[in-house]
């Protein structure tokens, strides 16, 4: 390595945006791998613990962008892990499990994302994770428990069997070697399904708690129930998805209006909806029914993107795409809410 590549600091420079390599996969359970990444060239991985990244892939000749939160922690930078649940019919999960071997390369953009406990640094912390949404309550954990941070987490982690756990022996030495961390798992097999007498169980100091959540978006809904009811600060509970769901009472919410006002044209299938000045695209268009490819919705891993073929839109995006892009009339469905009649190429 040449001085050249190097900080002041004598560290080589972080990575952004740029190609991977897959070095190493590991089989966790019977249908998630992780799949360990390096830089082509000398760079560090400075992140939050929790970000994530998103993969941008060329499948059969179709371009596909989807986010994959880092499972592995910043405190250990030379390289970057994503851990992925295959799904049945998963367009992505599917082909990284059936192509990406060691030798293989992936372009990304990242780090991204605001679900971190670098934002909300707390002495006691609660997460709930359901199935793969362990992925960055996983990174958050080794960062701490790599700083021996004196911290107390107490993580709670819902799966379908014992061997469905993601991370279980890993989790389970965590717990044993620290006495900052306490680990439950509920299992469905064994009848059990979170509710608010195991949160009071396993965290009767609840309301002292930053609480980070992330799983499917029924298992979401089901825990801010949970908090809500418990009479839970809910400005101390943060959640992660890449799942898109549009508002239940769209009118009522500040920033989104009602769905009425503009003509938005999908090229591709000939179909026609209305969105007004205040509503994004992508709202709109789950208010009608139709599902548009999109993971974060928050304008920052850009899977949403698109060509705006006629129209002019307000986009307020978290660099989910580029000047360059912006320039070649590509927008964020998430994040852009038309000044006019548009027509865009989905």
């Amino acid at each position: 390595m040449t001085t050249a590549t190097r900080t002041a600091a004598g560290l080589p420079p972080a990575w952004a945006d740029g190609l991977l390599v897959c070095r190493q996969v590991h089989d966790v359970t019977a249908d998630v791998r992780t799949f360990v990444l390096a830089p082509t060239e000398p760079r560090l991985f400075r992140h939050d613990p929790g970000q994530f990244l998103t993969l941008c892939l060329d499948i059969d000749g179709e371009p596909v962008e989807r986010c994959y939160t880092l499972s592995s922690a910043p405190t250990r930078p030379d390289l970057a892990t994503i851990t992925v649940k295959r799904v049945p019919g998963g367009h992505v999960s599917n082909w990284l499990h059936d192509h990406l071997t060691p030798g293989g390369t992936v372009w990304a953009r990242g780090p991204l994302g605001r679900f971190t406990i670098n934002q909300h640094p707390a002495p006691k912390y609660l997460f709930l994770s359901a199935g793969s949404g362990v992925t960055p309550l996983m990174s958050m954990t080794r960062a701490l428990y790599d700083l021996a941070h004196p911290v107390d987490v107490v993580f709670v982690h819902s799966a379908r069997t014992f061997d469905d756990i993601i991370f279980r022996r890993e989790l389970d030495l965590i717990a044993a070697t620290s006495p900052n961390f306490r680990v439950r798992h509920v299992l469905d097999d064994h009848g059990e399904q979170l509710n608010a007498r195991m949160l009071r169980s396993f965290a009767p100091d609840l309301a002292e708690r930053e609480v980070f959540t992330c799983g499917p978006a029924g298992y979401m809904r089901a825990v801010r129930d949970m908090l809500a009811a418990e009479g839970f600060d809910m400005a101390h509970h943060h959640e992660e998805s890449f799942t898109f769901e549009p508002p239940v009472a769209a009118e009522s919410e500040p920033g989104v209006g009602t769905g009425t006002g503009f003509k938005v044209q999908l090229a591709r299938t000939g179909r026609t909806i209305e969105c007004d000045a205040e509503t994004p695209v992508l709202a709109a268009a789950a208010r009608e029914g139709i599902t548009l490819p999109a993971s974060c919705a928050q304008g920052m891993c850009g899977t949403c993107k698109t060509t705006l073929l006629s129209g002019s839109v307000d986009m307020r995006h978290a660099g989910g795409i580029r000047p360059r892009e912006i320039a070649n009339n590509k927008i964020l469905l998430c994040c852009s809410t038309p000044q006019e009649d548009l027509v865009i190429d989905v």
